[in-house]
Formats: C-alpha cells, sequence, structure tokens
C-alpha cells in the first residue's frame, strides 16, 4: 500500500468512528427525552402511547382521592379546556394541593389513565411550572376563538 492510500484508509476509518459515535449518542438522547404535553393535546392524541412524558396544568378543585394504603392517590389535571386523569402510588410533595400547578411524569394507558411515576408541585405563591403555564395560557386561547 501507498502512504498515500494508508492516509485515506485512516481518515475513511476515523470518520466512520466518528459517524457511529454520534449516532451512538443520539440514538441515546432520543431514548432519554421526556416530552410535556397539556391534557389537550392528550385528548387531540399528540402524546405517545406506552412512552414516558410529562403532563401539566392544575389539580381540580374537588378530584383529589386518596387510596385506603395511604400512600396512592388519584386527581385530575385540567388545562381548562380538557382533563386528564392521574394515579401515582407514594408520597406527594407538601405544596401540592387542588387548584394549583403540577406536572407529573408517567405513561398513559389504554385506557386514558396516566400513571405517575414523578410528581412536581410549585414551589411558592408566584411559581407555575413553565409548561404547565404555557399548556393553561394555549387553553384559554383555544376557548376564547371557539366562544367568538
Amino acid at each position: 500500500m501507498k502512504p498515500r492510500q494508508k492516509r485515506m484508509a485512516l481518515i475513511g476509518a476515523g470518520v466512520a468512528l466518528l459517524v457511529g459515535a454520534v449516532a451512538l449518542v443520539l440514538n441515546t438522547f432520543n431514548d432519554n427525552m421526556v416530552f410535556f404535553y397539556s391534557p389537550t393535546q392528550v385528548a387531540a392524541k399528540e402524546a405517545p402511547q406506552g412512552r414516558t412524558f410529562r403532563i401539566g396544568g392544575m389539580v381540580q378543585e374537588g378530584s383529589l382521592q386518596r387510596g385506603e394504603d395511604g400512600t396512592s392517590v388519584k386527581f385530575v389535571v385540567t388545562d381548562t379546556a380538557h382533563t386528564l386523569t392521574v394515579a401515582y402510588k407514594g408520597a406527594l410533595p407538601d405544596l401540592f394541593k387542588e387548584g394549583k400547578g403540577v406536572v407529573a411524569q408517567g405513561k398513559l394507558d389504554e385506557s386514558g389513565l396516566f400513571t405517575a411515576s414523578e410528581v412536581l408541585a410549585k414551589h411558592d405563591e408566584n411559581y407555575m411550572p413553565p409548561e404547565a403555564a404555557h399548556a393553561l395560557e394555549q387553553a384559554k386561547k383555544a376557548q376564547s376563538t371557539v366562544v367568538q
């Protein structure tokens, strides 16, 4: 092999390794990415079935139901346009309340029940998770255009 051919072979092997590494990193990144959906988007079937994502909005007043075991709860998340029932087993954050902002991470089953693996609540009176605030804004805009 001539020196020029050896150099080209080394460059080709280096490029192939680089492309493989980039493909592996992008694939791993895509598998671990968690998207946010509002109850309106879930109702429109934009959310993935059987894949982890986040849902956010307000906890509907009067919807909190505690299980007999003391750790399981069900509540309804709303963006004022649509609602979604969420089931969670575990300790809720101290600031979790009805009528307040919430973001839950989990999976949607075939029956439309969202089973959360994590529940996040707002942390002071002026804060709402940005995703939840945006979802509420979008739902209000959609409702105002339908009413007009």
